[in-house]
This record gives C-alpha cells, structure tokens and sequence, in this order.
C-alpha cells in the first residue's frame, strides 16, 4: 500500500506557528513517528507553500497510489484548481485540517476539496493525519 501526505502552504511552519493552534511539533518530526508506527505501508510526504507544485504532486501520484491525505492549508478555501486535480485523478483522498475550520473565521468554513474527497478530519490536532492513514489501511484489507 501507498499513500502520500500532501500539506499546502504554512505547514512547514508547524512547531513555530500558532502553537495555541497547531501545537508545538514540527511535521517532519511527527511524519517520522507515523513512518514508525505504519512501517507495513509505504508512506510519503510533501509539502509546498506553491499550488501548481501541489497540483503537480496530486497528477503524479494520483493514478498508482492508494490514498492522498491533503491539507491543503489556505488553499482549501481559495483553490478551485486543486480541487479539479483531486477530481481529475483515480486516487481518492481524504482532507485533514488541524485545527477546526468550523470553528474558525468565516473564510475558513468553505471548502473546495470536500465534495470530492472521501471525507474530512478536522480538530483532532496531528492526530488527524494518523486517523486518515488508519481508514484507508482499513478500506484496503
């Protein structure tokens, strides 16, 4: 099995960030205890402040991988073109925002992936990125 981690813009700031927000870890530590704990799966991440390299990322793995988990970050709430990668590709996806993004400002409660990703997991923290690997392991036995 093979799923990729795809985070958008200022998620390489996790850690520094907000941290009443988004914790105190940085992802690059995180993404090394879920590659531990999920050693059976090949796991990938990656991560850009850039749209077309996200898009770019979404096209290249989205027919030959079993999962993409995307926080698009800001995006989420502005992208209608990653929203069409997601859509144009065989790999479903499953979107992970951090933090409660209806419990946030109003811009931040409109999503453009949701309708065609499998499902959303928000405000469970990091904890949110474990609990989508964990449903895609579960829908591939």
């Amino acid at each position: 099995m093979k799923l990729i981690i795809i985070n958008g813009p200022n998620l390489n700031l996790l850690g520094i960030r907000e941290k009443k927000i988004y914790g105190e870890e940085s992802f690059e530590s995180y993404f090394k205890e879920l590659e531990k704990k999920f050693n059976k799966i090949k796991l990938e991440y990656f991560q850009s402040n850039h749209e077309g390299e996200l898009i770019e990322k979404i096209q290249k793995v989205g027919f030959s991988y079993n999962g993409i988990i995307i926080n698009a970050g800001g995006f989420t709430h502005t992208s209608v073109a990653i929203r069409d990668a997601i859509s144009s590709v065989k790999s479903p996806a499953v979107e992970v925002h951090i933090s409660n993004i209806l419990s946030r400002e109003d811009f931040r409660k409109k999503s453009y992936l949701s309708d065609v990703c499998l499902g959303i997991i928000s405000g469970l923290g990091l904890m949110g990125y474990e609990a989508a690997i964990k449903y895609f392991i579960e829908e591939n036995d």
